[in-house]
């Protein structure tokens, strides 16, 4: 098992609100340490593949990268696709984490390899416990390559 302090979570997420609940639920269960704030799909795809302002990045991957769908620049949809079609970052574990529960975007969200597709609560406690659990289970007890 990986030790708390290697967690390296991404967040993908345009709403500060969502942002903040998201790492406090995080923080809750020590996981926000190595967390990186992203807000929109354009800077993401820097982050994930080390180029524009993340070039300088060290290299590795996060161990679970929390995706909201609808994101200026580049939506979720499309940072899916080019992360699940790449060899080096196809294992990455994804969740859409967004407040679309529209069919449509969530029989795309699994064509394309998401592994969760959660709904955003709008019960401030919900949503802590739906983040929470997340984080959990991807980050610290799902075993990966």
């Amino acid at each position: 098992m990986h030790e708390l302090h290697e967690i390296e979570i991404l967040l993908v997420e345009d709403n500060s609100a969502d942002a903040e609940l998201t790492q406090r639920a995080l923080r809750k269960n020590n996981l926000a340490n190595n967390l990186v704030w992203v807000k929109d799909g354009a800077a993401a795809l820097e982050f994930i593949f080390r180029t524009g302002s993340y070039a300088g990045r060290a290299d590795g991957h996060p161990r679970l990268i929390l995706l909201d769908l609808k994101l200026p620049k580049v939506d979720g949809i499309e940072v899916l696709k080019r992360l699940k079609s790449d060899s080096a970052t196809q294992s990455i574990p994804v969740v859409m984490l967004t407040s679309s529960a529209e069919e449509r975007d969530i029989v795309e969200s699994y064509r394309l390899g998401v592994n969760s597709y959660l709904v955003k609560p709008v019960d401030f406690s919900e949503f802590i416990k739906v983040v929470s659990e997340a984080g959990m289970y991807w980050a610290i007890l799902n075993k990966t390559i």
